[in-house]
């Protein structure tokens, strides 16, 4: 790997690093109005469209399966949230939102897409829609080179990364 790759890399690690706690701090005050933290919201969210067992939440989220077993066990506890049977596996129940789970994340509504405005009025649509399109394809590299280095060593950069 190039000094130059290397410092992309680094580089590239932080500013995700930074975005991820901006993201979740706008989450925090997104959610708080319903009653809801930014992890519970992603959970639901998750299976706002289709039930889905907790490791296939775990993997479209790239969260540990045990993070999401124990937000899915609170929402279920607090009845936003409900265990339903899988057909395809008999011990893996799916999770899917109860009807006041889907009213507490319609709560948000409002405040996310005045966010997604203001947003895009920042960065322009049309650089909205390529961040989006890169940090997909970003995503996707990253999931397609797996966990494994594939290096003999070497060193990391100032991240650790």
């Amino acid at each position: 790997m190039s000094r130059k790759q290397q410092d992309a890399l680094s580089r590239t690690a932080l500013g995700v690093f930074r975005l991820n706690g901006q993201f979740l701090a706008v989450s925090e005050e997104l959610t708080q109005l319903a009653g809801l933290t930014a992890a519970w919201w992603q959970v639901l969210g998750a299976v706002l469209a289709e039930p889905l067992p907790v490791s296939g939440i775990a993997r479209a989220m790239g969260i540990t399966r045990q993070s999401v077993q124990r937000i899915a066990d609170l929402l279920v506890g607090k009845g936003l949230a409900e265990y339903v049977p899988n057909p395809a596996h008999r011990r893996a129940k799916l999770l899917r939102p109860t009807e006041k789970g889907r009213a507490a994340v319609s709560r948000i509504g409002p405040g996310h897409a005045e966010f997604a405005a203001r947003l895009a009025e920042e960065l322009g649509e049309e650089e909205f829609a390529e961040t989006v399109r890169v940090l997909e394809r970003l995503s996707a590299a990253m999931e397609a080179l797996g966990t494994s280095m594939g290096t003999s060593g070497g060193t990391s950069g100032p991240s650790g990364v």
